[in-house]
């Protein structure tokens, strides 16, 4: 995955966690991919990837910055390329994203990618940040 800044980030493939939560990848250059399939009829492609680890920044702290029309291009496992536009800027607050999951996520409604990361302010304990940001960028 290319993000409109240039960030890039390996794509794996998980499920959603024992409680509904979205996967956190294992490694600061991964975003971890749930949901519809690209190029799916409709409902979302959910990608997660860190904003910083370990000391490091990563890929994901772009979205922090990033633009309405900004491109994401995606590249998928053979070798097709998938672009993306973005739509939607959306600043979450920690407590309320799990209500606004089926809105966001969801596998209704058209086809779309979300990229999800954290930050804000550092709050730690099993929360880290305090807030999400949600990309959404639609089929270019």
């Amino acid at each position: 995955m290319r993000l409109p800044g240039g960030g890039t980030a390996a794509l794996v493939r998980k499920d959603l966690g024992p409680g509904g939560e979205l996967p956190v990848p294992a490694d600061l250059g991964q975003a971890t991919w749930w949901g519809a399939d690209l190029g799916a009829a409709g409902g979302a492609s959910v990608f997660a990837g860190h904003v910083n680890w370990r000391g490091a920044t990563g890929p994901f702290a772009e979205l922090w910055t990033t633009k309405i029309g900004g491109l994401v291009t995606i590249v998928d496992s053979g070798g097709k390329t998938w672009r993306y536009r973005v739509s939607q800027l959306l600043t979450v607050h920690k407590n309320d994203l799990a209500a606004r999951a089926d809105d966001l996520f969801g596998q209704s409604g058209p086809h779309r990618v979300v990229l999800v990361t954290c930050g804000g302010r550092w709050v730690g304990g099993s929360d880290g940040y305090e807030e999400n940001r949600v990309v959404i960028a639609d089929p270019a």
